[in-house]
């Protein structure tokens, strides 16, 4: 399990984040490192930024990985408008190799995982929703402008 104080493989003076921010950055870790078959994970705010990012992974491919899960949020969520079918509950791309997920948080964010072929997908679709009950009660306004600032450093 990674530290909560580890993130962007550099270790952080622990004042420079809120115990918000470091419990999101630990949680998604956390989830990262648990959960068999992800690879990578990323959350993604609502309007479309990279917010925060598995410590394992280096940011200009989150970045790339959050405008793909931007793009596919966005539409989905058309989709989903046009035929009246609710709100993003998940979206699951299959692909020769591995799957790229996205599930809802909360206040429009959202997580975006890249898993390998191994991956069980009900286990990672369970993990991605407690992920989302435990950190996306705790997204704020302030706390999304956080991350952002973080991970943008």
């Amino acid at each position: 399990m990674t530290s909560p104080f580890l993130h962007d493989n550099v270790a952080r003076n622990s004042t420079e984040l809120s115990p918000e921010a470091r419990t999101f950055n630990w949680l998604l870790d956390s989830f990262t490192s648990s959960t068999a078959g992800v690879i990578e994970a990323i959350a993604v705010s609502a309007d479309g930024l990279l917010m925060a990012m598995s410590a394992s992974k280096d940011r200009s491919n989150a970045e790339r990985l959050a405008a793909v899960v931007s793009g596919m949020t966005s539409l989905a969520g058309g989709a989903a408008n046009w035929y009246s079918l609710g709100g993003l509950n998940r979206v699951i791309v299959d692909m020769t190799d591995g799957y790229l997920l996205i599930s809802a948080i909360s206040s429009g964010s959202v997580l975006g995982v890249v898993a390998d072929r191994s991956a069980n997908l009900g286990t990672v679709a369970y993990e991605m929703t407690l992920f989302a009950g435990r950190a996306g009660g705790a997204l704020s306004p302030k706390l999304i402008a956080e991350l952002r600032d973080a991970v943008h450093r």
